[in-house]
């Protein structure tokens, strides 16, 4: 009697079984930063007993760690724990933008915008367009998973080419390219709210703005785009070759724009074209009504309300498209639809809570102060130029995301260490979120923790039911490879080019 062969397993299936089971054993994101605060109210306990110090490198005073397990430490514990949440800085910059952009996405405009680029594109583009509509898709959170990986098999199947090349783009776009993007999107004002906090552990005074990182996000945009579009059809397509399942006609039918859809978007269009006139009457004349105090640009009043206006203009075209369309018949839609989009915001909410106690007992115990201060002098002790730092940094949260998958959560927890860190050697804050963004985006797409990889693997079984993680890994891998490579390029370029990286996104820090 013979004994069955066990398929040996190659070394990518045991790394990937290996991040799988270490992803596994992690609790919610939100506990753990339940348990981070008390990890750090236990450390600084231990290090002011131990009299760990640092010196502050510009006054020169001694930097002691606080111990928060004393009396005094638990008092405010206990009569700070509310202003901790509700003075949280991203928590209030999310909400307000997501309102906005949850009219526009419950009003169905966002799915129209994304269905007309896509429909309109020549077929030579397909894939280019595609992948490009995947990353602008990021504005309105989560659509671009629901909504365009699918349909981007089903436009690969009406071109006649294989689905889940199609899928597989969309997916590229959407999760690869997640941090770029042409507009101002939920996850900018995000990051920057964390980005500030943990800024304020060197400098109290310093802010960060959405809008930042918004020049290297655009020309990230393109590159996404272009790369992702090389990866397709130069190893994806030819991977997967010609489709031979069984493809049914309904299947194959792309549903057009109505003629009161696209009534929808002319008036979207042209309410856009006035809130950009009016932007423009402020801005440009020498005394206009949007600049600064000082007359300037940089310290315009757009720049710094960046979340009112996208709460105006996407929360306008959104109430204009879903009149039209009949989408909104009343008041109580528009308010049910923002109250859609609100309870959307309820896993944040409680991650929030936990992460805003961790940050704050963080900064009161002076654990970070003392950690970026001696970090700061091991790495310059190193005698790293900053381009391999930086490199070096965005392979580290490339790696941390393929066992961590929200992007907040990571951040919220890296940030407070690693942005007073690099402060301390003369970087900007901003320059160290875009590093975290780049690794972030770059490996989403093969991380089985990120939370609509599940999802993908239902997507992917509809055209091949043999699907799964190891599917979607292996198909997923060349972008993420190409997305980083490209990224890492692109930004040694940037910073031997000394560009800022957004309106007010400055490359160096002085202390």
């Amino acid at each position: 009697m013979g004994t069955a062969v066990k398929k040996k397993k190659s070394l990518v299936d045991l790394f990937l079984n290996g991040v799988e089971r270490v992803g596994n054993i992690l609790p919610h994101p939100a506990l753990l930063f339940g348990i981070f605060a008390v990890v750090v109210l236990i450390l600084s306990g231990l290090f002011a007993w131990m009299g760990a110090t640092a010196a502050h490198p510009t006054t020169g005073k001694a930097i002691h760690v606080i111990n928060l397990l004393s009396v005094e430490g638990l008092n405010r514990i206990l009569t700070e724990m509310v202003k901790n949440f509700t003075s949280f800085a991203p928590m209030g910059i999310v909400v307000v933008a997501m309102l906005g952009i949850g009219l526009a996405e419950k009003s169905d405009l966002i799915g129209a915008l994304i269905r007309k680029l896509v429909l309109a594109a020549p077929k030579g583009l397909l894939t280019f367009v595609i992948i490009l509509a995947g990353v602008i898709s990021n504005v309105a959170s989560s659509v671009g998973y629901v909504l365009l990986v699918p349909l981007g098999g089903v436009i690969f199947l009406v071109a006649k080419r294989h689905p889940l090349v199609g899928m597989a783009a969309a997916f590229a776009g959407v999760s690869g390219g997640f941090s770029a993007n042409l507009i101002i999107g939920t996850i900018d004002p995000l990051l920057a709210g964390l980005t500030e906090e943990a800024a304020h552990i060197v400098d109290k005074t310093y802010t960060v703005n959405p809008v930042s990182n918004y020049y290297f996000m655009v020309v990230s945009t393109f590159m996404v785009a272009l790369v992702g579009t090389w990866v397709t059809e130069k190893i994806i397509a030819p991977r997967f070759g010609e489709y031979t399942g069984e493809v049914s006609e309904e299947e194959t039918k792309l549903e057009k724009l109505s003629a009161v859809e696209r009534k929808g978007l002319l008036w979207v269009g042209l309410v856009s074209l006035a809130f950009i006139g009016i932007i423009l009457w402020g801005l440009l004349p020498e005394g206009g009504f949007l600049r600064g105090a000082d007359g300037h640009l940089l310290t315009s009043p757009l720049l710094k309300g960046v979340v009112a206006v996208l709460f105006v203009w996407a929360g306008t075209c959104g109430v204009v498209y879903g009149k039209i369309t009949g989408k909104f018949k009343s008041d109580k839609d528009i308010m049910g639809a923002m109250g859609e989009a609100a309870k959307s915001l309820g896993p944040y909410l409680v991650l929030v809570f936990f992460a805003a106690q961790f940050v704050a007992y963080f900064n009161w115990s002076n654990l970070g102060l003392v950690m970026a201060v001696n970090g700061a002098n091991l790495i310059q002790s190193l005698n790293l130029s900053v381009i391999p730092l930086m490199l070096l940094f965005a392979l580290f949260c490339g790696l941390i995301n393929l066992v961590m998958g929200s992007a907040s959560a990571k951040w919220a927890l890296l940030a407070p260490i690693f942005v007073p860190m690099f402060m301390m050697l003369g970087y900007s804050p901003e320059l160290t979120q875009v590093v975290y963004r780049i690794g972030d985006s770059a490996t989403n797409i093969i991380s089985p923790m990120m939370s609509f990889f599940a999802l993908i693997i239902v997507y992917f079984q509809k055209y091949d039911e043999k699907a799964g993680i190891g599917t979607i890994v292996s198909t997923m891998l060349p972008y993420s490879m190409v997305f980083l490579f490209s990224w890492m390029i692109l930004l040694a370029l940037w910073l031997l080019s000394g560009l800022p990286l957004g309106p007010t996104g400055v490359l160096h820090y002085s202390m």
